[in-house]
C-alpha cells in the first residue's frame, strides 16, 4: 500500500514539474526583435499612431534612410517576390526582399538603345514610374531641356528589372503648350478599365488618356488640369504642385503632391481626395486642388535635421495591413543637398485621411513585415 502510495506522489510531483518546464518553454517561444532589443509591444488603440505590431509579437526597427543614396523622386513597384527601385538620373536599379534592405542590381535599367533614344528628346532624365499593363513591365520618364522643352517618354520589358526597351514619346510640352511636362503617374482605373496618365509641374497637374497598352495616347485623349496653380499664378509654389501619386483607399482616389522648393524645407507632401479619377479632388475641408489647395500630411521646419520631404514613391501594405510609404528627403548631418530614401508607416484617421505619426519624417520606424 505504501509502495502504490508512493508510486502516486512521484507521478503527481512529475506531471507537475512537466507542466511547469512545458509553460516555460512556451513562453521563451516570443520572438524576440531581430535588430532593436527596446522594441516593445503594446496595445492597439483605434486612431492612435501604433508604434508597434497589432499582433503578439515583437518586431524590430529600421533606421532611415533606407538607401543612403541621392535617389530623388524615387519610383517602387514589386512583383510579389522582390520591390526594385529607380530615380531621378536612370543609372542604377536596387532590389530588397524587405522594404529595408536593398541591394543594386546588375546592368542598367535602359538599354544603350532606348538610352540613346531618350537623349534626343532631353538630356535629363526625370522621375521614373515603373507600372504592370497588361504582361510588360512599362517604365514612363521625362526627357527634360527646359521647362518649355521637355516630355514623357514610355519604355517596356518582359521581364520586372528590365532592361527597358524604348517605345516612344507619350506627350510633349511643345505639342501642348503644358510647362513641366514632368513627374510621369501611370494609373489603372478597375472601375472603368481606363488607364491614365496624370504629370507636371509649374504649369498645374494634367491628366489624360492613354491606349490600354500604355504605349500611346487614346485616340481623341484630351488633356484636363486637375490640381494645383502655374508658377506665373504663385511664384512662393505653395500652391503649385508636382510628384503626383495616386492611391486608392476605402472608395477613394488619393492625390498626393508635393509643392515648395525641393532644395529646402518648404518642400512637403500635401493630399487630396476624390471618389472617381476623373473628379473633383479635394482637401479635407472640400476646398479644390484646382485651386491650389491640399491638405499638408509631412513637413519640415527649417533647422529640422531631416527637411524638405517630397515627391513620394508607392504606398505598400505589408502582411499586417500596415501601410508604409516612400519618399525623399535631405539629411541635414551629413552636409550634402542629397535627397536620401525615406520610409515612413502612414496611416488613416477616421475619416479616411491619410497621415503620419508626428507629421514629420521619422529616423527610425518599427519593420514592415513581407
Amino acid at each position: 500500500m505504501k509502495k502504490v502510495l508512493f508510486t502516486a506522489l512521484v507521478l503527481e510531483i512529475s506531471v507537475a514539474f512537466c507542466l511547469l518546464a512545458c509553460s516555460c518553454k512556451d513562453s521563451s517561444r516570443i520572438p524576440q526583435p531581430a535588430e532593436d532589443p527596446q522594441a516593445q509591444e503594446g496595445s492597439r488603440e483605434e486612431e492612435k499612431p501604433q508604434s508597434e505590431d497589432p499582433s503578439s509579437e515583437v518586431i524590430a526597427k529600421f533606421q532611415n534612410p533606407v538607401l543612403r543614396y541621392d535617389w530623388p523622386d524615387p519610383t517602387i513597384w514589386y512583383d510579389g517576390n522582390r520591390f526594385y527601385t529607380v530615380a531621378t538620373g536612370i543609372g542604377s536599379m536596387f532590389a530588397s526582399k524587405d522594404m529595408v534592405s536593398w541591394y543594386k542590381v546588375n546592368g542598367t535599367p535602359l538599354t544603350m538603345a532606348a538610352r540613346e533614344k531618350a537623349k534626343e528628346n532631353g538630356s535629363n532624365f526625370w522621375a521614373p514610374d515603373v507600372v504592370k499593363v497588361g504582361e510588360k513591365w512599362m517604365l514612363y520618364l521625362t526627357c527634360y531641356n527646359s521647362a518649355t522643352d521637355c516630355g514623357i517618354a514610355a519604355f517596356s520589358s518582359e521581364s520586372v528589372s528590365g532592361p527597358f526597351e524604348w517605345v516612344g514619346m507619350i506627350t510633349h510640352s511643345k505639342d501642348t503648350g503644358i510647362q513641366d511636362t514632368i513627374d510621369p503617374e501611370v494609373v489603372f482605373d478597375e472601375g472603368t478599365s481606363r488607364l491614365w496618365l496624370f504629370f507636371g509641374s509649374i504649369g498645374s497637374i494634367h491628366r489624360v488618356l492613354l491606349s490600354p497598352d500604355g504605349c500611346s495616347l487614346a485616340p481623341d485623349a484630351q488633356y484636363t488640369k486637375v490640381a494645383g496653380l502655374t508658377y506665373a499664378q504663385d511664384k512662393t509654389r505653395a500652391k503649385v504642385f508636382e510628384g503626383s501619386y495616386l492611391h486608392r483607399h476605402d472608395g477613394y482616389w488619393y492625390l498626393f503632391v508635393s509643392s515648395g522648393n525641393y532644395g529646402n524645407s518648404s518642400y512637403r507632401v500635401k493630399v487630396g481626395r476624390s471618389p472617381s479619377l476623373e473628379g473633383q479632388f479635394v482637401d479635407k475641408e472640400g476646398n479644390k486642388m484646382l485651386d491650389g489647395y491640399a491638405s499638408e500630411i509631412l513637413t519640415s521646419l527649417e533647422g529640422d535635421n531631416y527637411y524638405g520631404p517630397g515627391h513620394n514613391g508607392e504606398i505598400f501594405t505589408d502582411q499586417r495591413g500596415q501601410d508604409y510609404m516612400f519618399y525623399h528627403c535631405h539629411d541635414a548631418s551629413t552636409g550634402s543637398k542629397a535627397r536620401y530614401t525615406f520610409l515612413q508607416r502612414i496611416f488613416w484617421d477616421r475619416d479616411g485621411w491619410p497621415y503620419f505619426e508626428g507629421g514629420k519624417p521619422l529616423g527610425e520606424d518599427y519593420k514592415p513585415k513581407f
